[in-house]
């Protein structure tokens, strides 16, 4: 797979979407990338040293799982759907930011999944010239409510 913009896969609009490429997605897995930059997706969430908190590690696995529903949509010519995030287990991350200039890579692997619920191991990486070293992981659950709900979760603001 060629790498494709993982903003066309969300339903989110900018500064909102923190990916930048889809590197793989297959039936059960997607990995995606971003890299640690003032000049690209997360330039608005950057501290002062240019760097990204470590806490943005649940919603960079979050927005990697939404990649891999948007994908998957869109190969049955679907637009991206919102999904929500119901809570998340055992996430650790081992850095407290994630350093300027860092390329983080982005996999999640699903453990199980119904019509609307769905759960997904993630692991955040930084790529390095000889391997990747694993800074973050945790299990992420999701829910994927059809329109109606959402109108109904939103007492009918998206209209």
């Amino acid at each position: 797979m060629n790498a494709l913009n993982a903003a066309d896969y969300l339903p989110h609009e900018s500064p909102m979407v923190l990916l930048e490429n889809i590197i793989d997605v297959t039936e059960e897995t997607a990995l995606c990338s971003v890299v640690v930059s003032e000049n690209g997706v997360l330039a608005p969430f950057l501290n002062t040293r240019g760097a990204l908190p470590a806490w943005y590690a649940i919603e960079l696995i979050a927005q990697t799982i939404g990649v891999w529903s948007g994908w998957h949509g869109a190969q049955s010519g679907l637009s991206p759907q919102v999904g929500m995030l119901l809570g998340g287990r055992a996430i650790k991350c081992s850095v407290p930011e994630f350093a300027a200039g860092s390329e983080l890579r982005i996999s999640v692997a699903m453990v199980l999944r119904d019509e609307k619920l769905a759960s997904f191991e993630g692991v955040i990486c930084i790529k390095r010239e000889q391997d990747n070293l694993q800074v973050a992981q945790g299990r992420l659950n999701t829910y994927q409510p059809d329109k109606d709900e959402l109108i109904k979760l939103t007492q009918g603001k998206l209209e």
